[in-house]
């Protein structure tokens, strides 16, 4: 999602009783664990049609025994919570590589742009680049730096590498960042971007 998380967005439910959900993510991290203990199921994606029904299956089964469920959604979002602000040590800034049988540890703040095609990115950092099969959103939800932006749905830049903003034909805008990479700025966030820059 652009604005939020799942846990955002189940924080922010204020119904009486809360709805039954399913988590679907495509990385394993703390929360698959959370998921296990508290959640009804959750969906490691890519899922087939056999494994999608049968998470439908169980949330069946939970309205039929429903007792104590918003108090084990409770615990699950202060588990998160939890998980997120004792966060700690010398990696917190740094975003894991696996190439091959090695993992390189990227600091985040030498990400200059992201750039995704299908279920592949490449990231482009101040010293070289590199190749990591997960999906754009996904790895801006994992490494949640604000000054890591999406200007189009297949591109990401770091504000802090800009060098240009260029005005093309018929109100459209791209970036130039400082390695001379040239990256259009799509309409869906051309607004925010130049809110963020002051323009």
């Amino acid at each position: 999602m652009k604005d939020m998380t799942g846990f955002d967005v189940l924080r922010k439910i204020k119904t009486e009783k809360r709805p039954l959900v399913i988590f679907v993510t495509a990385f394993d991290k703390y929360a698959v664990k959370a998921f296990d203990i508290f959640a009804i199921d959750y969906l490691l994606k890519p899922f087939k049609k056999d494994r999608f029904l049968l998470s439908i299956q169980k949330v069946l089964t939970h309205f039929e025994k429903q007792q104590g469920y918003d108090a084990k959604m409770n615990h699950l979002l202060k588990f998160v919570t939890n998980s997120v602000k004792t966060e700690s040590g010398p990696f917190r800034n740094k975003f894991p590589i696996k190439t091959g049988n090695t993992i390189s540890f990227i600091e985040i703040d030498t990400i200059m742009y992201i750039l995704a095609s299908e279920s592949y990115v490449d990231i482009f950092t101040t010293e070289k680049s590199y190749v990591h099969r997960m999906f754009l959103q996904h790895i801006l939800s994992e490494i949640e730096n604000e000054t890591l932006i999406r200007i189009h749905r297949s591109t990401a830049i770091n504000l802090n590498f800009i060098d240009k903003v260029v005005h093309s034909n018929y109100g459209e805008i791209d970036v130039k960042m400082k390695d001379g990479k040239l990256l259009r700025v799509s309409k869906t966030y051309k607004k925010d971007l130049q809110t963020l820059l002051g323009i």
